[in-house]
């Protein structure tokens, strides 16, 4: 694939609203050609054409991935080891593969597991970090990912111009790419998105659990709550299995988490208001600082 030119065959497997959305996104922008779907589900895959995300569902694996320039995993993490065990022996020597794994370190095991190290020279593991609520083809969108970060990690062993190649194609979509190595991007993701899900999803459950009327106590939820718990509506397939392969930072995430909850249940225990506004007044700062940086960025 000659550099930034455009994609003659894309084939992106599980065609739901990140691979959906990485497809008219590239086709939008002229960066690509043919696009094959793979994926379970075949009425999903139906709409798919329907909806002009992908041009051809795959009859099978192989013809799938005959000439194709380009391979992009979008599955939910937890099928990365089947998914790279079924490609494997259909891969050309220069196909480039990328993923949108919400986590790092397990999906370079299963490539260093299953991938031969030829194609692992045109792997480049990625992750935007964007999303929806919504989930399947209906939910993609072509600027999905316009303004968002889209994080790289690169094994030792990546060509350059395979990296260098996804990037472009990012770019294209809209996204500021990032390159960092794979286990700083899973503790930074464990604190900032992998715990805030478990946190609404437990807030959720904790509810409906605690109290007599849960549907009588959420009639008078506000606009706060709705917000805080938005993403509590995010798949359960997905974030389950974003949870075990990221186990062991979020569990440490969890466990620091608690520390700084029972720091405060001890304040309001004791009724001492300065570290309660203390603090609050700390939090908000962080927050107002943090929404300040992110409005800057966005204006360059």
């Amino acid at each position: 694939m000659a550099h930034g030119t455009t994609v003659s065959k894309l084939v992106i497997i599980g065609v739901g609203l990140i691979g959906g959305s990485f497809a008219l996104a590239l086709r939008n922008a002229g960066m690509v050609n043919h696009i094959v779907g793979i994926g379970r589900s075949q009425h999903n895959m139906q709409r798919a054409v329907e909806l002009g995300v992908i041009d051809e569902i795959a009859t099978d694996t192989a013809s799938a991935l005959h000439n194709a320039e380009l391979v992009f995993l979008a599955m939910p993490v937890g099928q990365t080891v089947s998914i790279m065990e079924q490609i494997a022996p259909h891969l050309q020597a220069d196909t480039l593969i990328t993923d949108a794994g919400s986590t790092k370190q397990d999906v370079i095991a299963a490539a260093r597991l299953h991938l031969p190290l030829q194609s692992r020279y045109h792997f480049v593991p990625g992750h935007p970090i964007a999303g929806a609520e919504q989930s399947g083809v209906e939910a993609a969108k072509a600027d999905l990912y316009y303004g968002k970060h889209t994080i790289l990690t690169p094994l030792p062993e990546t060509d350059d111009n395979s990296t260098e190649r996804i990037r472009q194609l990012w770019q294209a979509c809209g996204s500021i790419v990032s390159i960092m190595p794979a286990d700083e991007h899973d503790r930074v993701l464990a604190a900032t998105s992998h715990l805030p899900h478990i946190l609404a999803f437990t807030l959720m459950n904790h509810l409906t659990r605690s109290a007599d009327a849960p549907e009588s106590l959420l009639r008078f939820a506000g606009s706060g709550f709705r917000d805080f718990t938005r993403i509590a509506s995010s798949s359960p397939e997905m974030w389950r299995d974003i949870c075990l392969a990221n186990r062991e930072e979020l569990l440490k995430q969890i466990d620091a988490y608690q520390d700084a909850l029972l720091q405060l249940r001890e304040a309001l225990n004791k009724r001492d208001s300065a570290v309660l506004e203390k603090a609050f007044s700390q939090a908000r700062e962080i927050r107002e600082a943090w929404l300040k940086n992110r409005s800057n960025q966005s204006d360059k």
